[in-house]
């Protein structure tokens, strides 16, 4: 059992609060495990009874009459004994169908269409049990119906997000018996953090499985939800996006680029709408380019970041592997698993060109990350075995003027230094296993 305690502690914090918890993230990633064993283990060993935690998958066939959303509103009422608090789970509540209210069918049962408006479906029960104050409501879904953003808006101000990660490299290394961290790490760069994936021991078998949890699972969700089946099309952007991670993105250079290069004619509008798919389905993140000088975004191009860079290497076969950006990829995992909100960070300077000329120049931060009143500026260096390699990552940061911490995350294992401009240079793993306590 791999404990989560991020995510029990997130799960506390919200416990009671007369909102709905809706639990969001990448299908697989472990959202079911962490409400059905640690969030349930967590309430029977701190004194709630075991008949006052209901836990529903909407999956079992035994329960497949409660997919009707009034008998599922019943079922879960009739549960309610006494007085005292109620922790509901439903599971897989997207399965729940839609029907026509039943006052303008004379009572009869009718699924509802696409443009129905006087339809009944799971937002509507669950927003009728937040009401009753004994029930404590918790639903999680898998599908590219509720994995959709839409879904938070539906319930506007009366839900609470907590979005869940695959496991961090921490989370990993805490629940081995050993201490071969080396190993794991390389383990961790190649197969990522799938929960699955660590039960199988056999590196092909691995391997397989993520292949497959993409072609069979992620990748007919966004079919599904995209609704015009260009599977060429969305194959061939899944395969840019994988070989891009650190590149800039821009829909219209891409949309030149199949045309010229493909003879697929995408225009730039339905290459967002595949994007917007992919940042829906949470198979990847957006993230902005921001004028730290200039305090402001740069909307003309954006970075992707997969979730998983296991899910990653097996669209490329787990061939081009690509360690320097795997390991920024990697990077920006953690620190949206430790809560940080994540830019890229954009500032001018002078440098040299070509011709050895002093030129004004834009220089790069991998990432800005921001929480509460904390600002770090991380740069992510594959090595910086020479003074010339140094140089060049430190630059962007000692362009920086301000006193927030400024990191540079290498793949070696050296411990921590700081140079005369309080650029601090930490090893990968050293910094996975801080746990977001940057202070080097």
């Amino acid at each position: 059992m791999i404990e989560r305690p991020r995510y029990i502690k997130k799960l506390l914090s919200y416990k009671n609060n007369g909102r709905v918890k809706i639990i969001t993230g990448l299908r697989r990633c472990g959202k079911s495990y962490l409400l059905k064993n640690l969030f349930n283990k967590y309430l029977l060993n701190n004194g709630i009874d075991d008949d006052h935690f209901i836990y529903l998958s909407l999956e079992d066939v035994d329960n497949i009459e409660l997919l009707n959303p009034l008998r599922l509103n019943e079922y879960i009422k009739s549960l309610i004994k006494d007085d005292n608090q109620y922790y509901v789970v439903i599971d897989e509540i997207q399965r729940v169908y839609d029907i026509v209210n039943p006052l303008f069918t004379d009572g009869k049962i009718v699924k509802a269409k696409k443009n129905d408006n006087d339809s009944i479906g799971f937002v509507d029960v669950c927003l009728g049990l937040m009401k009753i104050d004994n029930i404590d409501l918790y639903i999680t879904g898998s599908n590219s119906k509720f994995l959709s953003s839409d879904i938070l808006t539906e319930f506007r101000d009366r839900g609470d997000e907590i979005h869940v990660y695959p496991l961090s490299f921490k989370e990993i290394v805490d629940s081995k018996k050993d201490n071969n961290v080396q190993l794991y790490f390389e383990e961790y760069m190649k197969y990522g953090g799938m929960p699955y994936v660590l039960e199988i021991d056999d590196y092909e078998e691995k391997s397989k499985y993520l292949k497959k949890l993409y072609s069979l699972t992620y990748r007919q969700d966004i079919l599904e939800h995209h609704h015009d089946n260009k599977s060429k099309e969305l194959d061939s952007l899944m395969l840019i996006l994988a070989n891009s991670i650190g590149s800039l993105i821009n829909p219209n250079n891409l949309a030149n680029t199949f045309k010229s290069n493909d003879k697929i004619n995408m225009s730039n509008r339905i290459i967002y709408s595949y994007f917007k798919e992919f940042e829906e389905s949470f198979l990847l993140e957006k993230t902005l380019r921001y004028d730290i000088r200039g305090k402001k975004h740069i909307a003309s191009s954006y970075k992707y970041y997969f979730t998983d860079v296991g899910i990653r290497n097996s669209l490329l076969d787990f061939i081009h592997e690509d360690k320097g950006h795997v390991m920024e990829n990697i990077i920006y995992n953690e620190l949206k698993y430790q809560g940080f909100d994540v830019e890229i960070g954009v500032i001018n300077g002078f440098g040299k060109n070509k011709n050895d000329k002093t030129v004004r120049k834009k220089y790069e931060t991998d990432f800005i990350a921001k929480k509460g009143d904390k600002c770090f500026y991380i740069q992510s260096a594959y090595n910086i075995n020479t003074k010339e390699k140094y140089d060049e990552e430190a630059t962007s940061l000692s362009l920086i003027k301000d006193f927030n911490k400024k990191i540079i995350v290498t793949l070696d294992n050296q411990i921590s230094t700081k140079d005369e401009k309080g650029i601090t240079t930490v090893g990968i793993i050293q910094f996975l296993l801080s746990d977001g306590n940057y202070n080097f």
